[in-house]
């Protein structure tokens, strides 16, 4: 086999395309969601290579037209985890064995496909299997799963190159990096299709083989990124995606000797049961395994008295309300010092009167649905409980409608206590909170941002006042793994801003970067002596 010290492409980030009017993007998108729209398709788990069929079906349907359906799912049993832990074993010795540079170009290709060829059809199954528009399936399931990708790549050539600086006179000592011994489990949520790619994709780059799991309101979106998977040269078997209830997964996963470690994104409380599941069984495992998790977030955004209110308003709304507030690093508590929330509130219901809300086909909407029934139902009894309290004030908003789609309207809540349920507690969904506190009291609200919430995920402050900003950065230094300043508490960017956060909020080993990497691999130290020492005798031993 030949050998060589290979330099990987220097990546950069996929530059996000418009769909304006009148665009060949925009065209190519609408006729993949007509495609898409206009058949039912059958889609397969895969297991080793194999697609395989039950007579068990789950129906795929967009959130915003429930009464659509895009196609049917094979449900999986115990059965079926068993057999993907099987495969992913029984690939796992060549997989590993692979040079890593053969590894790295699948999936450089695969980054390739999507920017190119599969663009639209991923997108266009974002779109309608997870309510996005158009913009958000962009930076989303193109332009950052093109990044996890390609700077994935580049990370993996700089985990190889660490070595020792020092080798002494007569030895070399050099670090090799192992893939873990047995079988990742990746868990990933409806929300992003990019974290569905990159939670099994990150794992499998450094050597390892997976399990996958994705939350059923994404499998539309997943099927594709297997198929591309798939054209981009994965060996069989070396990621696994089944369709299962988590019960069922975690009684096959979390009892055998093999299980290696879990690459997570989804809630707390899940987050938390896995975790103590986890060490419970910890003496059946043949290794310690990794845990790395991103959970929940309840993100702030702190808005000063020097700050400019049209910024203010404009980071308030978008950090809030693109995608429905489904983001883990949506805003979703507000505070406003008094001096300018009046000309914040003006600047807000101008232009909340402009947003529009409707499917993600036209698109015109800024707002399309929630992903299914029980959040629709969980944000309406926030939302009830908000009109029915007299210390509540909903000056936006306060509608919902799940006749067709599972839709809720913006809606912006101001209360009189910051420890009100909905500064507290997370909703996932278009809903804010406001409080507005006393200029002179900003050290208190500080004080309030980081004792409200157990997570600590996304945060922001937004101020002319560089004391101010100062003042906040330091005091805030635990309460968010990635802090913003006059800006909006979302979209970091793959290379730019590395994500996680901590407490509650996850593990903060930071996707996109390095650190997450290291997570999925286990390292060998080798010294290698090249005149070892034929007698036992040091010199201090000697007669004077």
């Amino acid at each position: 086999m030949l050998k060589g010290f290979f330099n990987v492409p220097v990546p950069v980030n996929e530059p996000i395309l418009g769909y304006a009017p009148g665009s060949k993007e925009r065209e190519l998108l609408k006729a993949a969601i007509a495609d898409a729209r206009s058949k039912q398709i059958d889609i397969p788990m895969y297991i080793g290579g194999k697609e395989v069929h039950t007579a068990d079906k789950g129906k795929v349907t967009p959130p915003h037209d429930h009464q659509h359906v895009l196609g049917q799912y094979s449900k999986g049993d115990k059965s079926h985890v068993q057999s993907a832990i099987d495969a992913a074993l029984a690939a796992k010795a060549n997989w590993e064995n692979l040079a890593w540079e053969h590894r790295a170009a699948i999936f450089l290709k695969a980054a390739d496909l999507i920017a190119g060829p599969y663009r639209y059809k991923l997108n266009a199954a974002t779109m309608l299997g997870q309510s996005k528009n158009a913009y958000q399936a962009e930076i989303d399931s193109a332009c950052e799963l093109i990044d996890f990708l390609r700077f994935n790549v580049s990370y993996m050539s700089d985990i190889y190159k660490q070595q020792p600086p020092v080798s002494p006179k007569g030895a070399w000592n050099r670090v090799e990096q192992r893939p873990l011994e047995g079988f990742v489990f990746a868990l990933t949520p409806f929300n992003f299709t990019a974290i569905a790619g990159n939670l099994p994709t990150s794992v499998a780059l450094m050597g390892n083989v997976v399990v996958w799991k994705p939350a059923n309101t994404q499998i539309f979106a997943a099927n594709v990124l297997m198929q591309i998977f798939k054209e981009a040269g994965l060996p069989d078997g070396v990621i696994n995606l089944v369709y299962v209830s988590g019960p069922d997964a975690g009684e096959v996963i979390f009892n055998h000797p093999d299980f290696a470690g879990i690459h997570f994104t989804g809630s707390t409380g899940v987050f938390q049961d896995i975790w103590k599941t986890i060490g419970n069984n910890i003496h059946k495992f043949k290794t310690y395994p990794r845990i790395v998790g991103e959970t929940g977030g309840k993100d702030f955004i702190l808005v000063h008295g020097s700050a400019d209110p049209e910024v203010s308003s404009t980071a308030i709304l978008r950090g809030s309300f693109e995608y429905q507030g489904q983001k883990c690093s949506a805003a979703s508590r507000v505070y406003i010092a008094k001096s300018v929330w009046p000309a914040i509130k003006e600047f807000m219901i101008r232009d909340l009167a402009t947003f529009k809300m409707g499917g993600t086909e036209d698109f015109g909407n800024f707002i399309n649905a929630v992903i299914d029934a029980n959040s629709f139902n969980k944000l309406a009894k926030y939302i009830d409980a908000a009109k029915a309290d007299s210390s509540v004030e909903i000056i936006a908003g306060g509608n919902y409608d799940n006749s067709k789609g599972y839709f809720i309207e913006p809606t912006v809540l101001v209360v009189q206590d910051p420890k009100y349920t909905t500064m507290c507690e997370e909703l996932f969904g278009p809903v804010l909170t406001i409080y507005v506190y006393n200029d002179e009291a900003y050290a208190e609200v500080l004080e309030t941002i980081d004792g409200t919430s157990i997570y600590a995920l996304t945060g922001a402050v937004i101020a002319q006042d560089r004391y101010a900003i100062e003042q906040a950065t330091h005091a805030l230094r635990n309460a968010a793994g990635n802090f913003y300043i006059n800006d909006k508490c979302t979209g970091a960017v793959v290379g730019q801003q590395p994500f996680g956060g901590a407490r509650g909020s996850g593990t903060n080993d930071k996707a996109g970067s390095m650190i997450n990497l290291l997570r999925w691999v286990s390292p060998r130290t080798i010294k290698e002596t090249f005149d070892p020492p034929k007698d036992y005798r040091y010199p201090f031993l000697a007669e004077d």
